[in-house]
Parts: C-alpha cells; structure tokens; sequence
C-alpha cells in the first residue's frame, strides 16, 4: 500500500476515534457520513474522467506536442487519461513493467507514456519524418522574358 492510502485510511480512523470520543455514537455516524462523502465524490470524478474517455478514439489526441509538454513525473494514469481525453493505446504486455501506453495526432506525432505503479516515470515524443520541403512557386513574378 502506498503512503498516500494509508493516510487516508488514518485519517478516517482517526475521524471515526473523534467523532466517538466527542460525540459518542451520532459522531461516528457523522464521520463515516462523510468518509462515504468523499468516497463518492471520488468515484464521480472517476466516472466522468472514463465517461469522457469513452467518447474518443482510442490513443488520438489533438495535439501530440501540448501531450508531451503537459506531462510530468507522478502523475497518476487518470491524470493522464483526464488530460487526454483518450484511453491510451496499450504498448507493453498486461502485467509487464513498466506499463506503457501511447497517444497519436494526425500529423503523425506520439507520445508513448511509461507507468510504474500507475504513476508516469517516463515518456518520449516521436514525430513523423518531415516531407521535404518544396519550394513554393513564385506566382506574382512574370515569366522571364517579357
């Protein structure tokens, strides 16, 4: 179990111990209301981050580039789908770590996203090769000669 859970289980213990201790009864009611409060309320979020995720393509963002530059090490994977908007394409086996997923734009660009534990510890950006560049045509120009 990581620190941050079992913060959180102390602290609703340790609401659940004042609310007996000054309170009696109808304060461990009032403390677990409110554990089950903000349990739900996590929930929703889970819920509307995945509902949202579901109405797009899987691995497609909008812009591989902003992806990148909005990544950052801790973040959780939902912090990464909310960000997205999009379930990330799976790269690496099930069970297999670190976990990788990647997202693709149109242009061709992606961003393969590595967990471990379900934080990002890493990622890369991949462009699609450049087109070579054509030299535009000169339209205002006259034809030589005249």
């Amino acid at each position: 179990m990581n620190t941050q859970a079992l913060i959180g289980w102390g602290l609703a213990v340790a609401a659940l111990a004042v609310g007996y201790t000054r309170y009696s009864w109808p304060g461990v009611a009032l403390a677990a209301s409110v554990i089950v409060f903000w349990l739900l309320l996590q929930f929703s979020r889970a819920l509307r981050v995945m509902r949202n995720a579901g109405k797009a393509p899987v691995g497609k963002v909008p812009s591989a580039v902003m992806l990148h530059a909005r990544l950052k090490n801790g973040l959780r994977l939902m912090d990464v789908i909310r960000i997205t908007r999009s379930l990330g394409q799976r790269r690496s086996e099930p069970g297999e770590q670190p976990e990788r997923f990647a997202w693709r734009d149109d242009s061709g660009a992606s961003v393969t996203v590595e967990l471990h534990g379900g934080k990002v510890t890493g990622w890369t950006l991949e462009r699609s090769p450049e087109p070579p560049e054509v030299p535009p045509e000169n339209t205002l120009e006259s034809p030589p000669g005249r």
